[in-house]
């Protein structure tokens, strides 16, 4: 036992000090947790150090991973993107399998079996690594963000099937046969049918109490895991069916929350093993086809992704951002890979080829998604191939306005009031298309667009502008609006957003004319009360009721928005 401590403590020590220098570095955490595995599993072997608390940890943080995961795949998000998820999900699966097993086969010998798990293998995205990195810029409700976890959603209920297909045939039991695959389908028809009718009301009872809360659906996530793990499928389907039935619960998100440390926890868990994984002494025999089955996944599945883009009439940008959200190897190739180690149909080295394509993926992406909107603006027009010049042409901004709303959230709802007072010609700019939506059905001139898309402010009529408002706060942003807007438009009145004061400053410096500083105007409006001899209940009553209003109002038109924003 006390070798098992002392193993958790040199792996978690090693993450510590390895994704300090990275952090430091501003690169992605996630970077440092796999080359911290990397470092310590030479350590590891070369002590002799067991590896049964690691398979364990591994076992045991994929399961709970893809519990999370199921919990975000509300199958309602397919619904909201309506049938392109579906079809680009469905067709960059296909063409990716068929090119990869293609290239498998009779470039780099495979052989059969071996080229069918690589077309598997690469075919599949990693919703672990696009939700965390998408979540982490506050990107979560963009049209592209949407678009990419409706592929997600598609891809892993495939990957359900693939994973239940394996499993049926797999021996794991001694009559595992169709019959298996079938018992496993109703199994889960009548977990959705538990779902959607008893789990209701079980959960409404257990919600009542936060601790019973969290051991409910840690319970639910590992007795799931165990049923299918006992009917001889891969306890990683229960879990991640375990997620999903619970994700259209209303208490979803708050399940979330609450397991959140935890997730944290065998996150990081995960990638060190990612990296632990790797056999140093089979770099050599694995390296190059590590490296062709990287470059499908890293560059053909982007390109498949934007040509059906371009089909379904999305601009080059939005497609060019699904298509490096979900240009990573999936952790289902993972667990895909293992299965098929465990069933004698590859060998070791297929294996880990597989995993260091994952890493390999996993690496780059997280760049790729994290500075998307750089990589975009310099390869803009390479991309123009993925997007019809009918598009642009629809996308022309015809309404006659002289100031822009940029970001219709908390404080753009107040500021968009004062607008319509003023009787100003003014348009709403957002990149969240509900947002949008709702707004348009108010009457409110309202159009999709991202700041930082340099093409979609080259279409905005910036030159006979007199006032702009960026009610968002990143400030690279700001700082590419005022520079585009600056170019053309030297009198305009340029009002920004920022959430410290050294951000503040940089804004002021690069020409804005007021820069909004949201918590330190919420304290000064508190104190200006206060110093109003507001203090008696009559006062704040009248505060109380206009605020109430003000809420009301925002909930009808915008609905509620998320709790916390990128500082």
């Amino acid at each position: 036992m006390d070798v098992i401590f002392i193993q958790l403590a040199v792996i978690l020590l090693a993450a510590f000090l390895v994704s300090y220098i990275i952090r430091a570095l501003r690169q992605p955490l996630i970077i440092g947790y796999i080359i911290a595995g990397m470092i310590i599993s030479p350590f590891l072997v070369g002590i002799g150090t067991s590896t049964s608390a690691i398979d364990t940890f591994s076992k045991i943080g994929i399961s709970f991973l893809l519990f999370i995961v199921g919990l975000r795949l509300n199958p309602k998000v397919i619904k909201e993107i309506g049938g392109s998820a579906l079809i680009i999900g469905i067709g960059q699966m296909v063409l990716t399998f068929a090119a990869t097993f293609l290239v498998s086969y009779y470039v780099i010998n495979a052989g059969m079996v071996n080229a069918i798990y690589y077309g598997i293998a690469v075919s599949f995205s990693s919703t672990i690594i696009a939700m965390k990195l998408l979540s982490d810029k506050k990107e979560i409700d963009s049209l592209s963000s949407k678009i990419s976890i409706g592929i997600l959603i598609v891809q892993d209920l495939f990957a359900i099937g693939v994973l239940m297909f394996i499993s049926s045939i797999s021996g794991i039991g001694e009559n595992a046969t169709w019959g298996s695959f079938i018992v496993g389908a109703v199994l889960i028809v009548i977990l959705f049918l538990v779902g959607y009718f008893i789990l209701p009301k079980i959960m409404k009872q257990v919600a009542k109490m936060q601790e019973l809360l969290f051991l409910f659906s840690v319970c639910w996530c590992f007795v799931l895991a165990g049923i299918f793990s006992y009917i001889g499928f891969s306890m990683e389907i229960g879990s991640l069916l375990a997620g999903v039935i619970l994700s259209t619960s209303p208490y979803a998100t708050e399940i979330s929350s609450k397991i959140r440390p935890l997730r944290d926890f065998f996150l990081i868990i995960f990638f060190i093993i990612l990296g632990l994984s790797i056999q140093v002494s089979e770099i050599s025999e694995i390296i190059i086809p590590a490296l062709v089955l990287s470059g499908l996944s890293l560059l053909l599945k982007p390109l498949i992704i934007m040509f059906f883009g371009r089909l379904f009439k999305y601009t080059k940008r939005t497609n060019f951002l699904v298509g490096s959200a979900l240009s990573q190897i999936s952790e289902f190739s993972l667990i895909v890979g293992a299965l098929g180690l465990s069933l004698g149909q590859i060998n070791s080295l297929t294996f880990n080829t597989i995993i260091l394509s994952l890493l390999i993926t996993i690496f780059l992406s997280s760049y790729a998604i994290t500075y998307s909107g750089g990589i975009y603006n310099k390869f803009s027009g390479l991309l123009s191939i993925f997007e019809s010049k009918k598009i642009r042409k629809e996308n022309k901004i015809k309404l006659q306005y002289d100031t822009i709303l940029f970001g219709y959230n908390r404080i753009g709802f107040s500021i968009l009031n004062s607008l319509k007072k003023m009787k100003r010609k003014y348009i709403v700019v957002d990149f969240n298309p509900d947002i949008i939506s709702k707004l348009n059905k108010f009457g409110i001139p309202a159009i999709y667009g991202d700041v930082y898309d340099q093409d979609f402010l080259d279409d905005l009529n910036l030159q006979n502008l007199s006032l702009v408002v960026s009610t968002i706060p990143e400030v690279e942003t700001n700082e590419l609006l005022i520079e585009t807007i600056r170019e053309v438009n030297e009198k305009a009145i340029i009002i920004l957003r920022a959430h410290t004061i050294e951000d503040a400053m940089k804004l002021y410096d690069r020409g804005a004319n007021y820069v909004l500083t949201p918590h330190f105007l919420g304290g000064e409006f508190v104190a200006r009360m206060i110093n109003h001899e507001k203090s008696g209940e009559s006062g704040y009553s009248e505060e109380k009721k206009k605020h109430i209003k003000m809420l009301k109002e925002i909930l009808e038109k915008a609905g509620d928005h998320p709790a916390v924003e990128k500082n």
